[in-house]
């Protein structure tokens, strides 16, 4: 059930300056992530970091994307393997690096109804590549994003992209003794939810921090959408002035149509503290 009527959001129109911003995109080489770095460039931040899974593919989009916009800004090619925790490391390292300040995170890139198999660091595949990577990504980038956030008339946002297939979750919500195992009985979709739900419960645990507006975005029919409207919900999601933090979205701006599970504070701190343990030692 959709709680509200869709807004009408046009990116050219409606997103603001974004003069000296810097603005980072995962799975940024293709579809909605490119789409959004198109869109970005076109209000001239002073940098947007192109995330991709090779170097090869984030610099060929960056070219490409200069090619359509012009004066557009720097657009910074970044590899980032989200299956390889060491890949997602060392791609943070560069970031906080070479950046002083990170205004937008725009956690789009995933995957989806993958066959049974494992990351590079043991996960299930989605779930590994979907929420995993995105959590230590995040996680070592908070110094820069709360750098930011205390800068004068700063508006850090986090966009994570669900998705309304979370409802093919586990009825428990995450079963986390399938979360290292390749889940071939949670059948591909069961695994694609659970990855998804993942997202939705970690971004409400987030949100309870308040030095930076948190955000979780999502997109439907990119399958049958065309790109350039099928991305506007996440676009909407990281500059309106109306976004509360932590909540989840459905094109554009419709808030609250998650299942009970997506609801589940108890599951959510859970995730949390199992998340956080996870990844112990990556600091």
């Amino acid at each position: 059930m959709f709680f509200g009527k869709s807004l009408t959001f046009n990116p050219e129109q409606d997103i603001p300056s974004l003069a000296g911003k810097v603005i980072l995109v995962t799975g940024a080489n293709i579809g909605l992530g490119k789409q959004c770095v198109l869109e970005y460039a076109r209000h001239q931040p002073s940098l947007i970091w192109l995330a991709a899974r090779t170097i090869d593919k984030a610099q060929t989009a960056a070219d490409e994307i200069r090619q359509q916009v012009k004066n557009a800004p720097p657009i910074k090619p970044l590899a980032m393997d989200l299956s390889s925790l060491s890949s997602v490391a060392t791609a943070a390292r560069t970031v906080v690096a070479e950046s002083t300040r990170l205004d937008i995170l725009m956690l789009n890139a995933g995957i989806m109804a993958a066959p049974p198999g494992l990351t590079s660091d043991g996960y299930e595949l989605q779930f590994g590549t979907n929420y995993i990577g995105h959590a230590l990504f995040t996680k070592l980038l908070l110094p820069v994003l709360e750098k930011t956030a205390a800068m004068p008339d700063a508006d850090v946002r986090i966009v994570s992209l669900s998705s309304h297939g979370h409802v093919y979750a586990p009825k428990e919500g995450v079963l986390f003794d399938t979360l290292r195992t390749d889940g071939e009985s949670l059948g591909a979709y069961g695994r694609y939810g659970q990855s998804k739900l993942a997202i939705i419960l970690w971004t409400r645990q987030m949100a309870r921090n308040p030095w930076v507006i948190r955000v979780l975005g999502k997109v439907a029919n990119k399958v049958v959408t065309p790109v350039d409207q099928g991305v506007r919900n996440q676009l909407w999601a990281s500059v309106a002035k109306e976004v509360k933090s932590g909540e989840y979205y459905e094109p554009i701006g419709i808030g609250g149509p998650q299942t009970p599970k997506g609801e589940d504070d108890v599951l959510a701190l859970k995730v949390w503290e199992w998340t956080e343990k996870e990844l112990q030692g990556y600091e």
